[in-house]
């Protein structure tokens, strides 16, 4: 059982009560504080100080300091007025049981209201930071969007620049063609002029030989006759040149079902143009090739301009889809900005229009594969690039590089190298 602290000391004011609680040789470490508004406690092994206040303090302000073994409490009234003595008279134990259990509720309240307060302002922090991180992300994005944009408007500038050059260097050939036409009517008008005088300068001389006798008529004729009978053609040799076929092999090695059926598929693609789109309205006629449009975007790739590319190869197939090499190009531009998905989609339709598999498109359908190949491996689909690497080997097997690649993706799905 404690042994209780009955010498202790305590003043006061109107405002505050100052006590003092000897510690006995006890270390500081080992002394246990309890304070409420009613209640003050010291609990120093064996020892025990415990008061049951006159008079209710403010329990939040009022401190304690520990040194030179004593506690000295200066607690602060709630009321300002003088106590009659420090704790409260006729206090059985019953209600020295009940302000015990009272005081705890209490610090127990206090201490959760305490925890609610700080859980409250963590989350206040938590969603001010979240606010901060979303701004910062937001403000991140529309500088991409504004960079997107001027990289839009530099390439619209570009090609509009272009197109004034293209105008101004047709409307020189047209100054020249009409300067040409105009000179080969003068020249052709000056020949006229000198035949009609040649005509009109036979005419008089055929009148005056008329006049003369039927038998210098007959001499005349005879000698225009003579004159008339053009001389034997030199012994000579004419060379014939053949036109090449267009796939130079052997006939017994040749798959002429499927050439034909390239060479047609070909000229169809060739012949099959959408005009029906309203962008068309306001370009000029070689703007509407959809070739122009791929040699424009094969330039802007070539000049790092992707997105730029894309929009040429976009309207080039709008106005013709049957044209493998757009698709395929395309797709080399969505690999370059990591568009996988749609790399490998565009890379299957040009697959799909190299076909029938002939030695004039060997180069297409090697293309694709390996493109296709490189999508598939960036999204670690490494067994799917390897059947497409696999495949641009049976068209080129001599190929160093792609032999490399493919045996790097084995080593990959085998787990002996770590994927780059």
């Amino acid at each position: 059982m404690p042994l209780l602290v009955s010498d202790y000391n305590w003043q006061q004011t109107k405002t505050a009560v100052f006590i003092s609680v000897p510690l006995r040789g006890v270390c500081v470490r080992d002394a246990d504080v309890f304070c409420t508004e009613n209640y003050l406690k010291v609990n120093f092994s064996p020892f025990l100080f415990e008061v049951f206040l006159y008079a209710p303090i403010d329990d939040e302000n009022s401190k304690a300091k520990i040194g030179n073994d004593t506690i000295v409490f200066t607690l602060y009234k709630k009321e300002a007025a003088m106590w009659e003595t420090l704790s409260v008279s006729g206090v059985d134990k019953e209600m020295m049981q009940r302000i015990r259990e009272k005081s705890i509720l209490q610090a127990q309240k206090r201490a959760k209201e305490a925890t609610e307060a700080k859980a409250t302002a963590r989350r206040e922090d938590q969603k001010y930071a979240l606010n901060v991180m979303m701004k910062i992300e937001e403000e991140e994005r529309k500088k991409i969007e504004d960079m997107k944009e001027k990289e839009r408007i530099k390439a619209t500038k570009e090609l509009e620049a272009w197109k004034e050059c293209q105008r101004k260097a047709e409307e020189q050939k047209r100054i020249q063609r009409e300067e040409k036409f105009c000179e080969q009517g003068k020249k052709i008008e000056e020949e006229r002029n000198k035949l009609k005088h040649k005509s009109l300068t036979k005419i008089s001389e055929s009148r005056n030989l008329a006049t003369k006798g039927r038998n210098s008529e007959n001499i005349f004729l005879e000698k225009l006759k003579e004159d008339s009978i053009p001389a034997p053609r030199s012994i000579g040799s004419i060379k014939i040149n053949f036109t090449p076929r267009v796939f130079p092999t052997a006939l017994r090695e040749s798959q002429v079902a499927e050439e034909e059926e390239w060479l047609h598929k070909q000229a169809e693609a060739r012949r099959a143009l959408n005009t029906d789109i309203p962008e068309l309205f306001d370009l000029k006629e070689e703007e509407k090739n959809p070739e122009w449009l791929k040699d424009k975007g094969n330039k802007l790739f070539a000049t790092e301009n992707y997105l730029a590319a894309i929009n040429a190869y976009n309207l080039a197939i709008r106005l013709n889809n049957k044209i493998p090499l757009l698709y395929l190009n395309r797709a080399a531009c969505h690999l370059k900005l990591k568009n996988l998905h749609k790399a490998i989609e565009d890379s299957s339709k040009a697959l799909e229009l190299l076909t029938p598999p002939v030695p004039d498109n060997a180069n297409g359908r090697m293309k694709a594969y390996i493109r296709r190949g490189t999508a598939f491996c960036q999204l670690e689909l490494y067994i799917e690039g390897l059947q497409d690497y696999e495949a641009a080997l049976k068209i080129d097997p001599s190929n160093k590089i792609v032999q490399n690649d493919a045996e790097k993706i084995r080593k990959i799905i085998q787990g002996t190298e770590v994927k780059s």
